[in-house]
């Protein structure tokens, strides 16, 4: 179960890394959101969550062995689902945002489940 969360959990962020990459303008237009004044604002995290993707994908391989990456994963879901909860409980926010972030909680509840079981068996 814990190798199959990690696969989907580096796709999950590897196809959107990709997206905000290469498809940055399509998607702004597509969910009719007004775009940052600079595509870079969106590729360089995109291209970290590529990095995650890549990091997601080690630890779906040997997920004892890699066991300690899961917790940089968990800091990635918080700091997403964090940031746009806040502006949308704080101010509003687009809505494009908020299915993301409601799917990084759930990602970081897994992920959590995924560290403690994986310490369990490692004692």
């Amino acid at each position: 179960m814990i190798p199959l969360l990690f696969w989907i959990a580096a796709a999950y962020d590897g196809l959107l890394g990709l997206l905000g990459l290469f498809g940055t303008e399509w998607f702004f237009r597509t969910v009719g959101v007004t775009p940052p004044n600079h595509p870079g604002y969106v590729q360089f995290p995109s291209a970290l969550l590529v990095v995650f993707a890549l990091m997601f994908i080690a630890v779906a391989r040997n997920p004892a062995k890699n066991r300690d990456f899961i917790p940089y994963g968990m800091l990635l879901k918080v700091s997403y689902s964090g940031i746009v909860i806040y502006h949308w409980v704080a101010m509003g926010l687009p809505w494009v945002w908020k299915p993301f972030a409601v799917a990084d909680v759930v990602f970081l509840a897994l992920f959590a489940w995924a560290y403690a079981r994986l310490s369990s068996l490692a004692k």
